[in-house]
């Protein structure tokens, strides 16, 4: 008996000193080999304005960050050898050599899911940068993604470009594909970039369908890499720029600005030099700027898009109707459409962005967003904002979405919006919570069972020790 008491306390103190020593450690915490890293803020503000004047179609973005990051991928020269700096990682890179970027999705009806649920329906499975992402050689070896569209990493796509939304490979046939896309299954996708399109006043023209594509043409910059010779292709013209390359130090040190050379620009390259004599520090972009051309590139910037006193300004501007309708949404007077948006700031790139819910654009329409129509080239911007709130989604994808294991997929099934049910901040939340269900789980079950642990051993060890106290008088 003396023993199942002193058992019995020792169990119940046991217990509570582990509860002491656990509580608030919780199970959310940075995890980089799976991917998970999560920011500090967890929402953020952009503002909009829209305009247009019966030929072209204007877009400003305003959003707050502490400082402007305009260096991306750089080639630096480290004995002997070229080593490459701010690829994406989870989290910020390293050295803040990662652009700054805003992204806004367009349908014009044609994607029904899109105007509810937004980007959501663009994840699928096993998505570049989730944790238990498909691998570039698996990616490489599909058929068609891979073997015909070259891609080599699950990007965004959308739901019926798939036979089963939970396996990333079963796209459906390619004369599917065509039908789909010929009837405006697509959403057209504006990409501008803090480094990689902006010196050169460009926005990529991208579109999302069976998977992230840039439009016909040629984009804003190609990659400046030899990877037989594991040398940059190019390096700064010094007739045109004074050097050869840029030191490692300016850019670390962010000495370099929007008035200085910080990017390589096509006509102002020429082949590279390995004979010269390069020293460590010496630092070539791996990107080359080009007006680009064709579909691609119909996307450009008005005025100069700079930071400044905490803000991004960035205007943005196309022709209404493009005259591509497999690429871009036509967009005509008091039309009504959707758009979503996402933002990257503080050296994030991938999936470590902030995006919006889907927001509602009228073109001389009463809407969210609604897109003011002007005379003349240049919209005033007399009106007033609109504000949208952005959030961290997480590793939310359609599939978890629509599955079982979530409590609200009826209601999607039923077509009920999201933003019915659910604000950003919520989202945000739940998107975290999403990345740590396993873990969470255990915890709840742990936790459950100290529990129970604890009652019965504090049961125990009172009904003994009053068995005792009874037996004593």
């Amino acid at each position: 008996m003396r023993r199942i008491l002193y058992l019995s306390l020792v169990i119940f103190v046991g217990l509570l000193a582990a509860s002491w020593l656990t509580h608030g450690t919780g199970v959310i915490k940075n995890d980089l080999a799976r991917n998970i890293f999560i920011p500090d803020d967890r929402t953020m503000p952009l503002q909009i304005k829209a305009a247009y004047n019966g030929h072209d179609i204007f877009f400003r973005y305003r959003w707050p960050t502490d400082k402007p990051h305009i260096y991306h991928d750089m080639l630096k020269y480290e004995g002997g050898n070229w080593v490459r700096y701010g690829a994406s990682v989870a989290g910020p890179q390293p050295q803040g050599i990662y652009e700054d970027r805003v992204a806004m999705m367009v349908d014009d009806g044609s994607v029904p899911e899109f105007g509810r649920y937004g980007g959501y329906v663009t994840i699928g499975d096993r998505m570049r940068f989730f944790t238990g992402e498909a691998s570039p050689k698996e990616v490489a070896a599909h058929p068609y993604l891979g073997a015909k569209k070259g891609q080599t990493e699950v990007g965004k796509h959308l739901p019926a470009t798939r036979r089963d939304m939970n396996d990333w490979s079963s796209v459906v046939p390619e004369e599917e594909l065509a039908r789909l896309r010929a009837a405006g299954y697509f959403l057209d996708l504006w990409h501008w970039r803090a480094h990689r399109s902006n010196p050169v006043d460009k926005s990529d023209d991208q579109v999302i369908a069976e998977a992230r594509y840039g439009d016909a043409g040629k984009g804003p910059f190609f990659t400046n890499w030899d990877g037989e010779k594991k040398q940059p292709r190019l390096m700064f013209d010094p007739q045109k720029t004074g050097r050869t390359a840029l030191d490692w130090n300016d850019l670390t040190e962010r000495r370099l600005g929007f008035g200085d050379l910080y990017y390589l620009r096509e006509d102002q390259a020429v082949p590279f030099d390995p004979n010269l004599a390069w020293k460590d520090g010496n630092t070539i972009p791996q990107r080359v700027l080009r007006a680009g051309d064709g579909s691609r590139a119909d996307i450009s910037v008005v005025g100069p898009a700079e930071w400044r006193d905490g803000f991004w300004d960035v205007t943005l501007t196309r022709a209404m109707n493009t005259g591509h309708p497999l690429d871009d949404k036509a967009m005509v007077d008091k039309g009504f459409y959707s758009i979503a948006f996402a933002v990257h700031r503080g050296a994030y790139g991938s999936r470590w962005h902030y995006v919006s819910l889907p927001v509602a654009l009228g073109l001389d329409r009463d809407a969210q967003v609604t897109a003011v129509r002007f005379d003349g080239d240049i919209p005033k911007w007399e009106q007033a904002w609109s504000d949208v709130t952005l959030f961290y989604p997480g590793q939310v994808s359609w599939p978890m979405l629509t599955g079982k294991r979530h409590a609200g997929s009826s209601f999607i099934k039923d077509g009920v919006p999201v933003r019915f049910r659910h604000n950003e901040r919520q989202l945000a939340q739940y998107g975290i919570e999403a990345e740590f269900a396993d873990e969470i789980w255990r915890q709840w079950m742990l936790t459950l069972l100290g529990g129970i642990l604890l009652i019965a051993a504090f049961g125990v060890g009172l009904n003994l020790l009053l068995g005792r106290e009874r037996a004593s008088q």
